[in-house]
C-alpha cells in the first residue's frame, strides 16, 4: 500500500515536570490561571504528527510519502527521514519561515500541556496533491492529519474529488474547527481517528451521535490510552483491543502516531481489524520508551514477543503477518 501522509512536520520541544499539573489548579481560580511550571529536562526532537506517522511506517517497510510545509531550516530533519525510509518529494520549503515548533510538558501523571507555532505550516494550503499524484502516481490511501486547517479541507476535497481513499486525523485541530468544517472534514473517510477526547469534541462539534459519524465514515478507530482502542463500524458490534500492558512509560509524545503507523500498515498489508490494531498497539508500547516520537527501532522478535505475551502465540502469529524486512536490514 503507498500511503501519502499529509499534515505537521515540527521540531519538538519536550520538557518533564516533576509534579502533578492537578496539584497546582485550584478549583476556585480557574478563571484567573497564571501559572509557570519549573521543569527538570529540555530534549529537542524530530516531530510533528505525519512526519511521525511516516517515520513509523518506513521502519515497518512501506516506502510513505510525506507531504507538509516546512522552513529554511529543514535539511537535516530531512535527511534523517530520507536515511529512514520516508520519500520526503511532497514536502514544501518555504525560505522566509521556520518550521513549525511543538513546546510540551509531561508531568508525573504522562498528562501534558502543549503549545503549537504553525510557522510555515501555515502555508500548506499552497500544497497541490494533483501535482503529487502526476510525479508520483496516485496513493493507495491519503492520510490527513492536523495541520492547517484550510489544507486540511483542501486535501480532503481533493481526495473526494480524484477518488481516492482518505482516512481523516483531525486530532489537535478539531479545536479550532467550526462544525460545517468538522463534518467536510470527515464525511466520506475510509477511516476516521481519534483519541477518547477527541471522539468526544467530534460528537460536540458535529452535531451528530455516533451512530450519524458511522452513517459518513467507513471505520471510527479511537484510542483509550492504556485502555488500548476501540473500533466501530456500522452495524456491527465495537471492537476493542487491550493495550500492552506493564510499559515502561519515558515519554508519551508521539505514541498516538506509532499507533496509527502500525495499523495502518496491518491494513495496508490485508492483516484483520484486530491484528492491525495489535499491531499498532505493540508499535505504540515501543514508542512509549524512547524519548521523542522517532527514537524507537523496529525489531521482529522484540515485537512478536510483545504480542505473545499480551494476546498469545496465535493472535501473535497472525500479527506477524503484517511484518516485513525494511530497506535497512532491520526486520519490520
Amino acid at each position: 500500500m503507498r500511503i501519502a501522509v499529509t499534515g505537521s512536520i515540527a521540531t519538538d520541544h519536550l520538557m518533564t515536570f516533576p509534579g502533578r499539573f492537578t496539584d497546582q489548579l485550584l478549583a476556585d481560580q480557574l478563571s484567573c490561571v497564571s501559572l509557570s511550571f519549573l521543569v527538570d529536562a529540555l530534549e529537542v526532537r524530530r516531530g510533528g504528527v505525519a512526519a511521525n506517522i511516516a517515520f513509523g511506517l518506513a521502519q515497518l517497510g512501506l516506502e510513505p510519502v510525506l507531504v507538509g510545509s516546512v522552513g529554511n531550516d529543514f535539511a537535516e530533519y530531512d535527511a534523517w527521514l530520507t536515511a529512514h525510509g520516508v520519500d520526503t518529494c511532497g514536502v514544501r520549503i518555504c525560505s522566509e519561515k521556520q518550521t513549525a515548533r511543538f513546546m510540551c510538558i509531561t508531568d508525573l501523571d504522562a498528562n501534558q500541556i502543549a503549545a503549537f507555532y504553525t510557522g510555515a505550516m501555515q502555508e500548506a494550503a499552497e500544497i497541490d496533491l494533483s501535482q503529487l499524484a502526476r510525479t508520483k502516481g496516485q496513493p493507495d490511501l491519503v492520510l490527513i492529519c492536523a495541520n492547517d486547517p484550510s489544507a486540511m479541507l483542501l486535501h480532503t476535497a481533493h481526495c473526494r474529488d480524484a477518488g481516492v481513499p482518505f482516512a481523516a486525523d483531525p486530532s489537535q485541530q478539531l479545536a479550532r474547527m467550526s462544525s460545517t468544517e468538522t463534518r467536510d472534514l470527515i464525511r466520506g473517510a475510509r477511516w476516521l481517528f481519534s483519541n477518547e477526547y477527541e471522539a468526544a469534541l467530534l460528537l460536540e462539534r458535529t452535531g451528530w451521535s455516533r451512530d450519524e459519524v458511522l452513517n459518513h465514515v467507513g471505520t471510527w478507530v479511537t484510542t483509550l490510552g492504556e485502555r488500548g482502542v476501540r473500533i466501530d463500524q456500522r452495524g456491527r458490534a465495537p471492537l476493542s483491543v487491550s493495550a500492552i500492558q506493564s510499559v515502561t512509560v519515558v515519554d508519551p509524545t508521539g505514541v498516538g502516531d506509532a499507533f496509527r503507523a502500525g495499523f495502518l500498515t496491518g491494513v495496508g498489508r490485508g492483516l484483520a481489524l484486530e491484528s492491525a490494531a495489535q499491531l499498532g498497539c505493540v508499535l505504540a508500547a515501543e514508542a512509549l520508551g524512547g524519548i521523542g516520537p522517532q527514537s524507537y527501532s523496529v525489531d521482529h522478535d522484540r515485537l512478536i514477543s510483545a504480542a505473545e505475551r499480551a494476546y498469545g502465540v496465535q493472535a501473535a502469529h497472525r500479527m506477524g503477518a503484517g511484518l516485513l524486512i525494511t530497506a535497512s536490514g532491520n526486520t519490520a
